[in-house]
Order: structure tokens, then sequence, then C-alpha cells
């Protein structure tokens, strides 16, 4: 199972409003374990960046002016999420930035039903407590040394965040191995125990067994235990 967690930085919150995408950030994973596979793309919005949106990310106008636009970079970011499912962190952000932008270059927009939102099943996991990406790391112990926002850090570090939320990294590996195993193993119907090379050791006292051997005398020749003393 392939999965893409993506991060995008912004001018803004609403691309509708004139804001638009400067970077997408994305890690594969397959398996629920990293691949190492990734995509990184700054982009030039062709418009300035509010001092709001740089203080978050760091991302000047300057930085961004010989970046391509996203018209050049559309289909190259297509080709690699493929068909994937979508981990992203409040995914109702980044998907109408993306589909904004999608749409204004004329290319396939992505299906919502494709998107993971890691803020909600923190939510089930964790009714009542915070459930930003820095809360979540907070909880799970996970590093993030940073200062600014960045998209590529972001999604290394959600990847982090949502092999924790499903269960810890390779979930399920455990039964998979006992699968394998019941699966490979050749079971043979003939076979028997066979005797121990050395007896084990009485467990019984010398004085139990003295006991024992009185009580056993007491019932007579009969005496079913007689039967086993040889």
């Amino acid at each position: 199972m392939r999965e893409i967690v993506l991060d995008t930085e912004t001018t803004g919150f609403d691309p509708f409003s004139g804001d638009r995408i400067v970077e997408i950030g994305a890690v594969e994973l397959v398996g629920h374990m990293p691949t190492g596979n990734h995509y990184h793309q700054y982009i030039n919005p062709q418009r300035d960046m509010p001092t709001e949106a740089f203080e978050v990310h760091g991302i000047s106008e300057e930085f961004l002016a010989d970046k391509p636009l996203f018209a050049a970079i559309a289909q190259d970011f297509l080709d690699f999420i493929g068909d994937a499912k979508l981990v992203i962190h409040n995914a109702a952000f980044d998907m109408k930035f993306l589909n904004a932008e999608l749409k204004w270059v004329n290319k396939p927009l992505i299906s919502d039903d494709r998107a993971i939102d890691t803020v909600a099943m923190a939510r089930r996991k964790f009714p009542g407590s915070p459930a930003s990406l820095d809360a979540l790391c907070r909880r799970f112990g996970i590093t993030t040394e940073r200062e600014l926002h960045g998209a590529l850090l972001d999604s290394q570090i959600l990847a982090d965040v949502y092999l924790e939320l499903i269960g810890g990294r390779q979930p399920g590996l455990v039964l998979s191995e006992a699968r394998t195993q019941t699966n490979t193993t050749t079971v043979d119907t003939n076979w028997r125990p066979s005797p121990r090379p050395q007896p084990l050791p009485p467990r019984l006292t010398e004085s139990e067994t003295a006991t024992h051997q009185a009580f056993v005398e007491k019932l007579g020749d009969a005496a079913v235990w007689k039967r086993f003393e040889n």
C-alpha cells in the first residue's frame, strides 16, 4: 500500500482571495514504512509575501523570485503522488489550495476521499486533547528540531506522527510474521515424541516415598499401585 505524507506552505489562508502555494513537500510510505523517496518544490506565487506568512515559514518573496510557477511543476507533482492516499494534517486546508492551483492550470483535481486527515485521527484517538502537529510530537516523544515551518520537514515529522497514530511503526508486523510462519511450516502428522535421553530426576523426597510405600503395603497384594512398581 502506497501513501504520500504531504504538506504545503502558502502566502495565507484562502486561495480564492489571492493566496498561493509557495512550497510543497511530500514523503512516500509503502506498507506504512518510509521508502526515502520524496518530493520537494518551492514555487513562485507571483505576488508579495505577507509578513504573517513569512513569520511562519521564513520564505521570502525574494527567495521565490527565480523559482518555477505552479504550472511548470504541476505534472511532476501529480506524477509523484500517482493514485496514492494522501496523509495530510488538517487536510481540508491543503486540499483546497492544491485543487485551486490545479484548476487554474487545467490539471485534474484530487478527489477529497483520497485524503487521510491526521487532525481528525488525533481527535478521535485523544478526544479533548490538542491535535496540532507540535502537540502530537510532544505526546509521542518525536523530536522536531525546527524553528520555522517547512513543507518537507513537516511532512517528514507528520510521517512519524501518522505511524504512531495507526499503532506505531510497522503495525501488524508481528501478525504478518506469524502468518508467514504458519503458512510456510510443514506439519509431519507421523511425528511422535522420542524418549528422553536421561530420565527426569524424581521430585519426591525420601520421606514422601517411604510414606507412600507404607500406604501401598497396607492395601495388600491386590493394590493397583503394585502393578506399576516394575
